[in-house]
């Protein structure tokens, strides 16, 4: 007889290629069995799934928690971020190094670890975010990607910030990369016709409030930016991922370069898919606020219809989280709105609510898209992302019939308001494990600070 810490039974066990009426048993961390019936082993913990899915955790792949941003810091620290995934039934999560310009990629790093190692609940990783490209930068990434960070993140925006990529360097990054296994994530849009629509719709801020917000970002400056990363992912061979894509017109150039041979992916966001540009136009809308913005309504059929037939590989959050307070700080002035809202913690939920009960998508589908295909693009598969013998022991056990009304006051999130405050979910996260110990139950953060741990990844892999 074996001892195990923890058997899962009698539920359904669902991944990217099938569901099987499985047990789960945990050992050490990891996954020790996956058999039909577990009766010859006992166990500290029997968790009863009878009539739930069992998932392998979700992994949001865009995060960015006490970011320095707008004048301020988003709500939703390492520690309390990192619960609200537990929350949520997200076990791993990837924020940002930020480089600093005329500063090394691996002080920002360094910087970046001491923040988080001591804090995090669940596991984490980075990307490297380049600011300035010269001999120092280009030399470093094989040693960034050595170190356990494959994926880069450069700005086609953000030139007051100090962040912006220009073409020349997001072509050498992408060339760079290429010889050493790591991708070039961008935010793709059209900076210097972005900054005079802006300029030009400021004229008349007052008139327009918070819906100036989305009138000076139309779909085609994001259209426009990725086309062009695209063209030069192709020319140097680079392998391109296209961040918190919202419009259509997008998901059309992402399907057209793949269909040529181009590497290139992309990842949305729920909100994305859920919201239009009118929540701009309500009293509170200039809580929505996000960079870039919720498009209209034709862009959430398209990015659904790419979800479905695999020409959006990703769903993840850009969750930056700003309370009321903060964003209050726009003061009618849609220019100086923080961007950025919560979303971690209620993703999954919400992709099953939304994406599996209306929209069409097969439980499987769900895993790939926050689980499955998350953990092979970013070097994380199989230790994550997979329910098999010897991977990490981040387990969903998910009810699909708790019925649950997002309040923001019920959130684990620092946030006292939520973008999907009232929104009807059919199924939730009835347990979540992490690396075998179990770190939430009905939607509650049960762990402990600082169980996370830092993840070195692999160099890209293959979807």
């Amino acid at each position: 007889m074996t001892d195990y810490d923890i058997i899962i039974k009698n539920g359904l066990v669902v991944t990217d290629t099938d569901q099987k009426d499985v047990d789960v048993a945990v050992k050490d961390g990891k996954i020790a069995a996956v058999e039909k019936k577990l009766d010859g082993g006992s166990a500290t913990d029997v968790i009863d799934a009878k009539g739930m899915y069992v998932f392998p955790g979700g992994i949001d792949v865009h995060v960015h928690f006490q970011l320095p941003f707008s004048g301020t810091v988003s709500a939703d620290d390492f520690e309390n971020g990192t619960k609200a995934a537990a929350c949520g039934g997200v076990t791993t999560v990837l924020d940002f190094a930020i480089q600093t310009k005329g500063e090394s990629i691996m002080k920002a790093v360094e910087a970046r670890r001491a923040e988080a190692d001591p804090n995090v609940c669940v596991d984490y990783g980075l990307h490297a975010a380049i600011t300035d490209w010269n001999e120092q930068t280009q030399a470093e990434i094989k040693e960034v990607i050595d170190y356990g960070i494959p994926t880069f993140k450069m700005f086609m925006i953000y030139k007051n910030e100090g962040w912006m990529a220009d073409d020349g360097m997001l072509f050498q990054a992408l060339e760079e990369t290429a010889k050493h296994g790591g991708h070039i994530g961008v935010h793709a849009e059209s900076v210097f016709v972005l900054d005079m629509l802006i300029e030009r719709y400021a004229q008349e801020k007052e008139k327009w409030g918070a819906y100036g917000h989305a009138l000076s970002r139309p779909c085609y400056t994001e259209e426009e930016a990725i086309i062009r990363a695209i063209k030069w992912a192709e020319v140097t061979g680079g392998q391109l991922y296209i961040v918190h894509m919202s419009t259509g017109e997008g998901a059309d150039a992402v399907k057209a370069a793949r269909e040529k041979g181009v590497r290139v992916f992309a990842e949305t966001c729920p909100q994305y898919l859920l919201l239009d540009d009118e929540v701009f136009k309500g009293e509170n809308g200039h809580l929505y606020a996000t960079c870039p913005q919720i498009k209209k309504p034709h862009d959430s059929v398209r990015l659904w219809e790419g979800l479905k037939n695999g020409e959006v590989q990703i769903v993840a959050t850009d969750t930056c989280t700003f309370n009321t307070e903060q964003k209050a700080a726009w003061n009618g002035d849609f220019t100086k709105i923080p961007f950025g809202m919560p979303g971690v913690e209620t993703m999954v939920p919400l992709m099953h609510t939304e994406g599996v009960g209306k929209h069409g998508l097969s439980l499987s589908q769900l895993v790939a898209l926050v689980s499955t295909n998350p953990a092979k693009l970013f070097g994380m598969y199989p230790e994550k992302g997979a329910l098999e013998v010897g991977s990490d022991a981040d387990i969903v056990v998910f009810d699909p019939k708790k019925k649950v009304t997002i309040k923001a006051e019920n959130l684990q999130t620092n946030c006292d308001w939520s973008p999907f405050e009232d929104w009807k979910l059919e199924g939730y996260p009835a347990t979540t494990i992490s690396r075998g110990k179990v770190v939430a139950e009905d939607g509650k953060f049960v762990g402990e600070m600082g169980h996370g741990r830092f993840l070195k990844r692999k160099p890209y892999g293959k979807l």
